[in-house]
């Protein structure tokens, strides 16, 4: 049954479980405040992670090249579709554990994210879909460029917004004083 399933109908259905599973366990479909903005750039903010993208998205782009490497190297013998199914799936997980109310308590004790209540469900499919699209860029760009564009997306939220993907995972596994003080701006 599952061999005859097209990866893109297996991928439509995860992401829409994924959006299924987060308002039944009462996350926000938008913004509370009631509008949708393609871009919110404020990050010390109720609005952040609610809206389509913001300064958090180029990590979601980071996952889908990570993601693309790793099952290159440990299932490249599985189609694309497949592979980036798995990624999805793993995505998806990260999604759902993310706004766990757990992990946002954890982000709002130890991490600048002090009026992080859990990211919206449009916010969460959005991330879900630059996963995608860096799985995809990660497949068509050489090595190098995909290695350049991490770099650059992670020096360029260190510069902007004191945190990125590095600094995310650091401080939910090993929160640092001096670190968080930093983020804070003191």
């Amino acid at each position: 049954m599952i061999r005859r399933l097209s990866p893109l109908v297996v991928l439509v259905g995860i992401i829409l479980l994924t959006a299924v599973w987060l308002l039944w366990i009462g996350r926000e479909p938008i913004c509370k405040c009631g509008y949708v903005k393609l871009w919110h750039g404020q990050v010390v903010s109720s609005e952040n992670s609610q809206h389509i993208s913001d300064w958090y998205t180029p990590s979601h782009v980071i996952h889908g090249f990570l993601f693309f490497g790793l099952l290159w190297l440990v299932a490249r013998r599985l189609s694309f579709g497949w592979r980036l199914v798995i990624a999805t799936i793993v995505e998806c997980a990260w999604e759902i554990v993310e706004n766990s109310d757990a992990v946002i308590e954890r982000y709002r004790t130890v991490t600048i994210s002090l009026d992080y209540y859990g990211d919206s469900v449009l916010n969460t499919v959005a991330d879900v879909l630059a996963m995608i699209l860096g799985f995809f860029l990660a497949s068509r760009l050489p090595v190098w460029a995909t290695v350049t564009l991490i770099i650059a997306f992670e020096a360029m939220t260190i510069w902007l917004i004191r945190d990125g993907l590095a600094l995310n995972i650091l401080m939910l596994l090993y929160p640092l004083d001096w670190v968080g003080q930093w983020q804070a701006g003191r």
